[in-house]
């Protein structure tokens, strides 16, 4: 029996690993669309990309809305969540309703702490697994998505609870995804425990809850020129540094070693980033809402369920949360 995929969200990152998941054996990989539905519909997906080549991939089935997915009575086998978290602007855990299965895993590939608990509240027999991924993707127009460079991406088994059972199962399914996603071409596909995938998440945070906000309340920054700039880098280390410090406390286990250190981060985006805006920015510039809860005030209001203030962190969240809206109420007494 060939294993089922369903992009729940088939934008960059979606169409990325989709594209490599539907090429290992026996891997049948279908997507619900939003924008780029009609393009996808027609005519596939077309990736460009420097490290596997350019291709295409046409999905098994293409779908507009999760009741035309409910309709089509598929049992999929793994949904793989590729949208951008906004909780205070819809519940996309609500996408998935009629689709989970009794065997069917979940797997949120999206930025941000905290983007699991809508799910598990949704869903709560339901296997959830937890990724991160550091690929650089975009979508120039609809159904094109262009991989700009590295394809690692982290999954582990969110179990909370620590119920060993629980885990284990889980820990089988993430095994199993972790192996299609290699036959694949992700060689650098990992799987980590609950506490290990964590720790991935909250050291990306360190990079998106600096270099994200920065660039917005900095005018419209690009990444490299702000860790060029002598009192922005000041800035940025001083952010990094306080996501780590803040991470060990609320997840009651001390750093991993071999994490990069927010220094080798800044050199490397200096080195490496020429030019890229990361997408905060490029959602301001666009009018859309930006990911402020999953990627500040989640991790300020975790912090502060335990005691710990984290200042960078939360003055930021506040003047970008009423910048956005203020933006809307400017907005709407135009119309």
């Amino acid at each position: 029996m060939p294993v089922r995929i369903l992009l729940v969200g088939g934008g960059a990152i979606g169409g990325f690993y989709g594209w490599r998941l539907a090429s290992a054996p026996h891997t049948l990989v279908s997507a619900l669309c939003r924008s780029n539905y009609r393009a996808v519909k027609d005519n596939g997906f077309r990736i460009t990309s420097p490290i596997y080549g350019d291709g295409a991939y046409r999905p098994e089935f293409t779908f507009s809305s999760t009741a035309e997915a409910t309709r089509a009575q598929v049992k999929f086998d793994y949904l793989l969540v590729a949208t951008k978290a906004l909780p205070d602007i819809s519940d996309d855990s609500a996408l998935l309703e009629g689709l989970v299965g009794a065997d069917t895993s979940i797997v949120l590939v999206q930025n941000g702490i905290g983007i699991e608990e809508p799910y598990r509240r949704r869903f709560p027999k339901t296997r959830i697994l937890s990724g991160v991924t550091l690929a650089s993707t975009a979508q120039p127009s609809p159904g094109h998505i262009k991989h700009n460079g590295w394809s690692k991406i982290s999954t582990g088994p969110f179990v909370p609870d620590r119920t060993s059972e629980d885990e284990e199962f889980a820990t089988q399914s993430c095994s199993r995804l972790i192996e299609l996603l290699k036959a694949g071409g992700i060689k650098d596909a990992e799987l980590c425990t609950h506490a290990g995938l964590q720790f991935v998440r909250w050291h990306k945070i360190c990079i998106n809850a600096a270099m994200n906000p920065s660039s917005v309340l900095s005018g419209g920054t690009a990444n490299q020129e702000a860790a060029s700039d002598p009192e922005l880098h000041h800035h940025l280390l001083a952010v990094m540094h306080e996501v780590l410090a803040t991470a060990p406390k609320v997840l009651g286990q001390p750093l991993p070693p071999g994490l990069a250190q927010p220094e080798q981060i800044l050199e490397s985006i200096k080195r490496n980033n020429s030019g890229n805006k990361p997408s905060m920015l490029l959602d301001w510039e666009s009018g859309r809402s930006m990911e402020l809860e999953v990627i500040l005030g989640n991790p300020v209001r975790l912090a502060r369920d335990r005691g710990i203030e984290m200042p960078r962190l939360q003055s930021m969240y506040a003047l970008l949360k009423m910048a956005q809206r203020q933006r809307v109420k400017n907005t709407a007494s135009k119309l």
